[in-house]
C-alpha cells in the first residue's frame, strides 16, 4: 500500500507541475488514502497558480478530516493564501492554532504570517510580529522592509534595514546577511540605502566575495546606476555564471539588448557555461529585437546542453517566437511542454492574440479554464482585445462575467481591454457604463475611452473627456495624446489640434512618434492643406513609414494632386514594390484625371510583377461557429441556402421582420 501511495502521490506532483489542475484535482479526489504528501502537493499547486480560493477550501477540508497529520510547511501554504486574496479573518485563526501548537516558532510559518499582515496592510500588527519572531530568514527580512516602505513608512524600513546590519543579536553581518539587505534595495530601488551598505561591506571585508560582489552589481544597476553596476562587473577578477547573467539581465531589462547578446557571446568566449536564467535573459533579448535567426540557433543551443525541460527557457521561447510572427513554433514548444505555468499559458494566449490567431486565442483561454491555472489579467486582456478585433460582442460580455467573478475586474489592465472590446464591437453604451466604475485616477482606463469616442466619430465627446481629464489632474501619456489627436482629425479642428500637438513638448514633455505625426498629417490632409501635410512627413524627426505616405496618397486622390500622388505612391513602392493597393490607387487616380496612358502602364507593371489584390474577407459569429466569406464565395455548406434567402430579400421590397424570422427559422429547421 505505501508504495502505491508514492506511485500516486509522484503521478499527482507530475500534474501539478505541469500546471493540470483539473486533471490533478480529479486524480486527488478518487485517491483511496491521502496523506499528508497528497494534500501538501494539492494545494500548493493551487498557491502557486494564485488560486487561493480553492487552496483555502481544500485546506479546510484537510483541516477537518480524521487522521490528517499538520506540519509547518502546509500551514505557511495557508497563510501564503490568505494573502494573496486578503483573507484575514482566516490568517487570524491560523494565527492563533500557530500559536497554540507551536508552529508559530517555525521560519515557514513566521515568515508567511509576516507577509500575509504585511500585504493586508496591517502593518502595525506585522511590525509586533516581526519582534516576537525567534528565526528570520531572507523571506521575513524582505517581508517586513517591502510591507514598511511600500506602506508609505520609509523611514521604518530605513531603520529596519539599519537594525538588521548593526551587527548585534538582530542579525550578523555576514555576506549572506548583506546580499539579503541588498536585495531588498534593488526591488525598491533605494539606492541611499543601498549605498550606506556598500560602506558596510567594505568595512566588514566581505566587499569581494563573489557573492556580494554580484549582490551590489545587482543593486546598482536595478537603481538605474548602470554605469557603476557595470564597472563592479568589469572589475571583477574571474565572473562567474551569476555574474553574467546579472549583466544580460540589466542590458535586455533597460532595452540594451544588443549589448546583452553581446555579453552572452564573451560569456561563452571567456569559458563560462550559460545556466537555464542565462538562456532566459539573453532569449527575451532576442525576442526584443525581433531576430529569428539569432533566436532559432538559441534554441539549439539550448537543446544541445539539455535545457529544453526548463519552465523559463521555455517560456523565453514561446516569447521569442511569438513576437518573430513564428506562433506555430511558439505553438509546438507549448504542447511539448511537460510542465506549465501561468506565464506559459499568458503567453501562449498573448502569442496567438497578437499574431492574428484569434479564435485559437479563444480555445486557448477555454482550455486553460478548464484545465490550467486561474486566468491572469494579462491573458484575458489578450483574448478581449481579441473579441474586440473580430466584434464577437457575445464572446466578449461572458469574459466580462468571468472576470467579475474571478474578482479582474477591477484592475486598470481588465477595465481599459474592456472599454476597448466594447467600444470596437460598437457597444458605445458598455464601454461608458465600464469607465464610469473605474477609479478617476486610472488614466489607462480614460485613454481608452477617449479613443473609443475617437474611434467611433464621437469627436466632441472625446475632446471634452480629454479636458475632464486635464481638470482632474492627471497626466495623459502617448496613448491619451493620440486619441485626442485622432478626434481632432476627424472634426476638422485644425488649431485645437495643433494646440495639443505643441502642449506635447512644452507641457508634457512627450517627445512626438510616428503616430501622432500621423494624426497630424490626417489632421492637414483633410483640411485640404497637402503642401503643409508633405512638408511635415519630410521634416519629421521620427521614421516615416508607410501610414503618412498612404495617408497623403489617399488626399491626393480625393484632391486630384497627380503629382503628390505619384511622389507619395513612389515613397510606398520604395518600401514594398508588391503592394498591390498602392498600384491600383494610383491607376485610379491616373483615369479620374484622364491620363489613360499613365493608368495603363501602371495595369502593365503589376501583371509584368504578377501583383494581385489581396482578398477581402469577412466573418460572422453564429452559435459559437466563425464563418469566413469573400465576395462570391460558394464554399460554405449552407451557401445554397443563404443565396435563396438573399434572393427572397431582393424580390421583396416590404418583406417584414416576422416574414424574415420566419423563413431563417424554417432553413435552420
Amino acid at each position: 500500500v505505501e508504495t502505491n501511495m508514492l506511485q500516486l502521490n509522484s503521478q499527482l506532483k507530475e500534474l501539478v507541475k505541469a500546471g493540470h489542475l483539473r486533471s490533478a484535482r480529479n486524480m486527488f479526489d478518487a485517491l483511496p488514502h491521502r496523506d499528508e504528501i497528497s494534500w501538501t502537493t494539492m494545494i500548493s499547486g493551487y498557491v502557486n497558480a494564485s488560486d487561493s480560493s480553492q487552496a483555502l477550501s481544500l485546506f479546510s477540508k484537510m483541516w477537518v478530516t480524521p487522521n490528517s497529520r499538520m506540519d509547518d510547511f502546509l500551514l505557511s501554504l495557508a497563510l501564503k493564501a490568505c494573502g494573496l486574496n486578503v483573507n484575514l479573518k482566516f490568517g487570524e485563526t491560523l494565527h492563533a492554532y500557530s500559536v497554540k501548537t507551536g508552529f508559530v516558532n517555525s521560519v515557514f510559518v513566521g515568515s508567511a504570517l509576516l507577509d500575509m499582515y504585511m500585504k493586508n496592510g496591517r502593518v502595525f500588527d506585522g511590525c509586533r510580529f516581526f519582534d516576537e519572531m525567534p528565526l528570520r530568514n531572507v523571506v521575513s527580512w524582505t517581508a517586513i522592509i517591502t510591507g514598511l516602505v511600500r506602506g508609505g513608512c520609509s523611514l521604518q524600513g530605513t531603520f529596519v534595514i539599519s537594525l538588521g546590519l548593526c551587527g548585534g543579536t538582530a542579525l550578523s553581518s555576514d555576506s549572506y546577511t548583506f546580499a539579503i539587505a541588498l536585495k531588498v534595495c534593488a526591488d525598491l530601488q533605494l539606492l541611499k540605502h543601498g549605498k550606506e551598505i556598500h560602506a558596510r561591506t567594505i568595512k566588514n571585508g566581505v566587499d569581494t566575495t563573489s557573492y556580494v560582489v554580484n549582490s551590489l552589481a545587482s543593486m546598482y544597476n536595478k537603481c538605474g546606476n548602470l554605469a557603476y553596476g557595470l564597472h563592479l562587473f568589469e572589475n571583477m577578477s574571474k565572473p562567474d555564471v551569476v555574474s553574467w547573467t546579472s549583466v544580460i539581465n540589466t542590458y535586455v531589462q533597460t532595452g540594451s539588448d544588443h549589448q546583452g547578446i553581446q555579453a552572452f557571446v564573451r560569456m561563452r568566449e571567456c569559458g563560462v557555461c550559460p545556466n537555464e536564467y542565462t538562456y532566459a535573459a539573453v532569449i527575451s533579448g532576442v525576442a526584443n529585437v525581433a531576430r529569428i535567426v539569432w533566436g532559432r540557433q538559441l534554441h539549439a543551443l539550448v537543446l544541445q546542453g539539455g535545457l529544453a525541460d526548463s519552465l523559463s527557457v521555455a517560456n523565453s521561447l514561446m516569447t521569442m517566437y511569438s513576437k518573430c510572427g513564428q506562433t506555430n513554433s511558439a505553438s509546438a514548444i507549448f504542447h511539448e511542454m511537460t510542465r506549465r505555468d501561468i506565464i506559459s499559458w499568458s503567453t501562449i494566449i498573448a502569442g496567438h492574440a497578437q499574431g492574428g490567431y484569434g479564435e485559437e486565442a479563444l480555445e486557448l483561454l477555454s482550455w486553460m479554464r478548464r484545465e490550467g491555472p486561474k486566468p491572469t489579467e494579462f491573458a484575458l486582456s489578450s483574448v478581449l482585445s481579441v473579441c474586440g478585433s473580430m466584434a464577437i460582442l457575445e464572446q466578449g460580455r461572458q469574459l466580462h462575467a468571468y472576470a467579475l467573478t474571478v474578482g479582474l475586474d477591477q484592475t486598470a489592465l481588465i477595465r481599459s481591454a474592456l472599454i476597448n472590446m466594447y467600444s470596437k464591437c460598437g457597444s458605445l453604451q458598455d464601454a461608458e457604463k465600464t469607465f464610469s466604475l473605474s477609479h478617476n485616477d486610472d488614466i489607462v482606463s480614460w485613454t481608452a475611452m477617449i479613443n473609443g469616442y475617437a474611434e467611433h466619430g464621437h469627436s466632441r465627446e472625446a475632446i471634452d473627456l480629454f479636458e475632464k481629464l486635464r481638470h482632474f489632474g492627471l497626466r495623459p501619456d502617448p496613448v491619451t495624446l493620440i486619441g485626442v489627436l485622432s478626434a481632432c482629425s476627424h472634426v476638422g479642428l485644425l488649431e485645437l489640434g495643433f494646440h495639443y500637438f505643441d502642449s506635447m513638448t512644452k507641457e508634457y514633455e512627450i517627445a512626438p512618434s510616428k503616430e501622432h505625426y500621423g494624426c497630424m498629417i490626417d489632421l492637414l490632409c483633410r483640411a485640404g492643406r497637402l503642401q503643409e501635410a508633405e512638408n511635415m512627413i519630410k521634416s519629421m524627426p521620427v521614421e516615416r513609414d508607410d501610414v503618412v505616405w498612404s495617408t497623403l496618397l489617399r488626399a491626393s486622390r480625393e484632391h486630384g494632386d497627380v503629382e503628390r500622388a505619384r511622389t507619395a505612391a513612389e515613397q510606398l513602392l520604395q518600401r514594398d514594390p508588391d503592394c498591390a493597393g498602392t498600384h491600383i490607387t494610383l491607376a485610379n487616380i491616373y483615369a479620374s484625371r484622364g491620363k489613360w496612358s499613365e493608368a495603363a502602364q501602371v495595369r502593365k507593371l503589376m501583371k509584368s510583377k504578377r501583383v494581385i489584390k489581396e482578398t477581402g474577407w469577412s466573418w460572422i459569429k453564429i452559435k459559437d461557429q466563425v464563418s469566413a466569406f469573400v465576395a462570391g464565395d460558394r464554399t460554405h455548406p449552407l451557401c445554397e441556402d443563404m443565396y435563396c434567402i438573399l434572393k427572397l430579400i431582393a424580390s421583396k421590397d416590404d418583406l417584414t421582420f416576422q416574414e424574415l424570422a420566419s423563413v431563417l427559422s424554417v432553413t435552420e429547421g
